[in-house]
């Protein structure tokens, strides 16, 4: 089912504009002019090896492909004799489409320069490691670097359904439910390779109808004994999605570490996208937590951080880390409460003009106006804190931030009371 063009590929359209890179060097009106080479960096199964197979195919260039994982030097350098050879004496340019570059070594890679430079070669590489840490300098700077996207669920349904009636792919022999469809979407979480894999296994299951006429019909039970795991009733745009999030967060909220963990389960078990766990856990760690455990927006945020440097599987952990930490600690919402009754206040005009000792006083003329004067300085105080007024006229005694009584924010609320008595002793 591989695509023998750049029309027949799923997604990457963002890629894929006219006039773009890869179908200007996919044109065989331009595969006798130099073409700069180019570095392919996306997750697995997401078409890497497929544009530059299309690309050589569309363009009419010689095309060698190399896998980082088994070739050496010596390999390399005979690709770009052989390159050479053909382009001095047929006029045939090449494409060399190295796969796993993140995989050479700095001497291997120094090996491609030569090629790349002198345009013996047109190198197209792929890799799912940021080509910034894991490509030289030299060669980065003679390429251009494309990212490619997870597949969208419109883009893997375009391709299952494509190999279901495909002669190259089951060629009609089953039909597909729109249920079993969505779970292959759902299982595939962006990869066209798992998704074909798991349609192909699936329609080995999948028993003849009473109407002969029909063919076998591959249900959501044949997709669950392809692989092997159970289906989850889960759409990342519809109901499902709202529900499941919005029962982690009040798990958490509520103190039940258990239910929590079932919620985060179901989240990764369904394809959820992890960053979207961890952008919730930021949030529920600031509104339900706050003061009364200041280091849970701090491990929140450190979670999110790992998943993005690690991925998944392995960023379940760091998410587990996080909700476990979030449902077990102490809970206030006072400052998320304080927030929204001083937006409220304001948004119904409740403002007023800044204090004279409060204004700026750096700006010219700000002291003949009196900007600045009268401020007292907290540091000079003995206790830190000078009873002066901050908030405007009109507003003056008003609280809005009130802390519980839960974990430190115990010590919180004491200490507030006594700050809040000495600014009183202004008035």
């Amino acid at each position: 089912m591989r695509p023998t063009s750049l029309e027949e590929v799923a997604g990457q359209g963002h890629l894929l504009r006219p006039g773009s890179p890869l179908v200007t060097l996919a044109n065989p009106d331009a595969a006798a002019r130099a073409a700069t080479s180019v570095i392919l960096w996306g997750p697995p199964g997401t078409g890497k090896t497929t544009l530059a197979q299309a690309i050589a195919r569309s363009s009419g260039r010689r095309f060698v492909e190399l896998s980082a994982v088994t070739a050496g030097v010596k390999d390399v350098r005979e690709v770009m004799q052989e390159a050479l050879t053909q382009r001095d004496l047929y006029g045939q340019s090449t494409i060399l489409f190295l796969d796993e570059i993140h995989r050479f070594t700095k001497a291997q890679q120094d090996a491609l320069l030569p090629g790349v430079e002198n345009g013996w070669v047109v190198l197209i590489a792929a890799t799912t490691e940021n080509p910034s840490f894991s490509v030289i300098s030299p060669l980065l700077s003679r390429s251009l670097l494309l990212t490619l996207k997870p597949l969208t669920d419109d883009d893997l349904r375009l391709l299952i359904d494509r190999a279901v009636a495909d002669a190259r792919g089951l060629a009609g022999a089953v039909a597909l439910t729109d249920e079993a469809r969505d779970a292959l979407v759902r299982l595939s979480s962006g990869d066209a390779r798992r998704a074909l894999t798991a349609l192909e296994a699936a329609a080995s299951f999948a028993e003849p109808t009473d109407d002969e006429s029909e063919p076998p019909q591959i249900t959501p039970e044949h997709v669950a004994q392809a692989v092997d795991r159970a289906l989850l009733r889960y759409d990342r745009q519809g109901d499902e999605h709202y529900d499941v999030i919005s029962a982690f967060i009040k798990s958490i909220r509520g103190s039940d570490v258990d239910a929590a963990m079932h919620y985060l389960a179901r989240m990764i078990e369904a394809g959820e996208d992890p960053r979207f766990i961890a952008r919730r856990l930021i949030i529920s760690a600031a509104e339900d937590i706050g003061l009364a455990d200041p280091q849970a927006l701090q491990i929140a945020v450190a979670a999110a951080d790992a998943v993005q440097l690690i991925g998944m599987p392995e960023g379940r952990i760091p998410l587990a880390e996080a909700t476990a930490y979030l449902a077990t600690t102490a809970k206030s919402n006072a400052a998320y409460l304080a927030i929204n009754a001083a937006i409220a206040e304001v948004r119904a005009g409740g403002f007023g003009r800044v204090p004279v000792h409060l204004r700026d006083a750096h700006y010219p003329g700000a002291k003949r106006l009196g900007h600045g004067k009268g401020y007292v300085y907290p540091h000079d105080s003995e206790v830190g804190v000078s009873p002066q007024q901050y908030l405007p006229d009109e507003l003056r005694g008003r609280r809005y931030y009130e802390p519980t009584n839960h974990g430190q924010e115990r010590d919180v609320q004491a200490r507030l009371e006594k700050i809040r008595r000495i600014l009183a002793e202004d008035r």
